[in-house]
């Protein structure tokens, strides 16, 4: 449970980082933070799946610190790039 949680206050953090880079991805903030939780979401979970040692860290009890950065990092990359692919189709589609 905490590596979902993790997963999607960085994804969160990173879909508002990168509506604010850009004013090309940024959706609001509300978007931004929905667009994020999102993609923080499921690209967490898609990370132990590909990487099977950080599953295995997560299921033993004992997830090392290596392990939070791996989900933190790979929450706010996901909601930073879930943000930033609707932000450009968004924006696109209203020019």
């Amino acid at each position: 449970m905490e590596q979902i949680l993790m997963n999607l206050v960085a994804g969160a953090i990173g879909g508002n980082a990168a509506g604010k880079a850009s004013p090309t991805f940024d959706i609001g903030t509300l978007g931004n933070t929905i667009a994020g939780l999102v993609g923080g979401g499921v690209l967490g979970q898609l990370i132990p799946i590909l990487l099977p040692a950080i599953s295995a860290a997560a299921q033993g009890g004992n997830l090392s610190v290596g392990g939070i950065l791996t989900n933190l990092i790979s929450g706010g990359a996901g909601g930073a790039i879930l943000t930033a692919i609707i932000g450009a189709i968004k924006n696109k589609a209203a020019a």
